[in-house]
């Protein structure tokens, strides 16, 4: 466990927190992205999708599904949970340790998971827990506070405790990894072209289990870089619209076509373009392709455009999450007291706010007319 002086705070539920902190950690190449339905069609736009991370409000219940103990099982990445409030941080690193040949780990996260590898699960989340760098990244979202720390204050029973699961395909099986169970828990035989589909049931079925009793629940994407994506398919556009013109013109066909196309391979989106397929033959239907990859394009632009946009929003978001407004607040306070208008600032917001209870009052009253 974390000794004193090494605490693990609580972060923000937020896509541009988990991406950013996943780049300080060393990975290259992956954002995280909200999902606010599980639909397939816009899972397959956000392709690769390394793996779903699950946000719902905890409740102990009984969970009869065995645990994978199978020399299977044995190549999963799976930690136990042992650090308070580290839960999204542990669920966003299973995805990540989970895909070690598809994503780019960076060098330190490359040896903290070659040097764990044979731990147990326990053992694997204490190491987690003396990661200094895993635990400066997620630090580093810490909220400021005025007066009592997350580490001073118990949860109490009326609390809402909230907990991360991931979900990941590992060598051909669909597997549920929650930090708080003794292992994986293989859910179905998949492959990358299904396990999504799969998935979408099971986890559409513990919404609907909660239902009742719950309605915070959030679903993100562990997903390839967006803005490289996207550059990737708009230059293997560009590059087939080229090698179109230039057989409509006769000219000779651009040298950077097939390297530009070879470079998008593994995207998702570019088999509607037919990237790999040869150009008609047909002047109508080589005019037409032209027409349908400048719409193509045209399109892609406007998504590498919302893109940027978000990152710049997240990154200011991050910026104002981490600026501690506290003594800005106090002085302000502190100035209004000094020149005698808090008191009545204060006055005034508590008649405002007698005044709206006691309407509240008569709305509710019988014969009101209220609903």
């Amino acid at each position: 466990m974390a000794g004193k002086g090494e605490t693990w705070t609580t972060i923000e539920s937020d896509p541009g927190v988990f991406t950013e902190l996943i780049q300080q950690i060393g990975v290259k190449g992956v954002q995280v992205e909200e999902l606010y339905a599980l639909d397939q069609d816009l899972l397959e736009q956000l392709k690769p999708v390394y793996g779903l991370i699950f946000l719902f409000k905890w409740r102990s219940e009984k969970d009869d599904r065995p645990i994978d103990r199978s020399p299977a099982a044995g190549e999963v990445f799976f930690a136990n949970q042992v650090i308070n409030n580290a839960c999204a941080t542990q669920a966003i690193l299973a995805v990540l340790l989970n895909n070690a040949g598809r994503i780019d780990l960076g060098g330190e996260l490359t040896n903290f998971r070659e040097f764990t590898a044979e731990f147990p699960p326990e053992l694997k989340g204490l190491a987690i827990s003396n990661s200094d760098l895993i635990r400066a990244a997620h630090n580093s979202f810490a909220r400021p506070e005025p007066l009592v720390s997350d580490e001073q204050r118990a949860a109490g029973e009326d609390d809402d405790v909230y907990h991360f699961i991931s979900y990941v395909l590992v060598n051909g099986t669909l597997y549920e990894l929650d930090g708080l169970k003794e292992g994986p828990i293989a859910l179905a035989p998949a492959t990358e072209g299904d396990w999504l589909a799969r998935v979408g049931p099971l986890i559409q079925a513990r919404i609907e289990r909660y239902a009742a009793s719950e309605i915070r629940f959030n679903l993100m994407a562990v997903v390839g870089d967006r803005s490289e994506s996207l550059t990737a398919r708009r230059r293997a556009a560009e590059a087939r619209r080229d090698a179109a013109v230039a057989r409509l013109t006769g000219a000779a066909p651009p040298a950077a076509a097939a390297g530009a196309v070879a470079g998008a391979a593994g995207t998702s989106g570019l088999g509607d373009l037919g990237a790999s397929d040869p150009l008609p033959a047909d002047e109508g239907a080589l005019q037409q392709l032209v027409a349908e990859l400048e719409g193509e394009i045209e399109r892609l632009e406007s998504q590498q455009a919302e893109e940027a946009a978000k990152r710049a929003r997240w990154r200011a978001e991050n910026v104002r999450r981490r600026h501690n407004y506290i003594p800005f607040l106090f002085n302000f306070l502190k100035m209004l007291a000094e020149k005698g208008k808090l008191k009545g600032l204060i006055d005034d917001a508590a008649a405002r706010h007698a005044d709206k209870e006691r309407r509240e009052r008569e709305k509710a009253a019988p014969g009101s007319g209220g609903a």
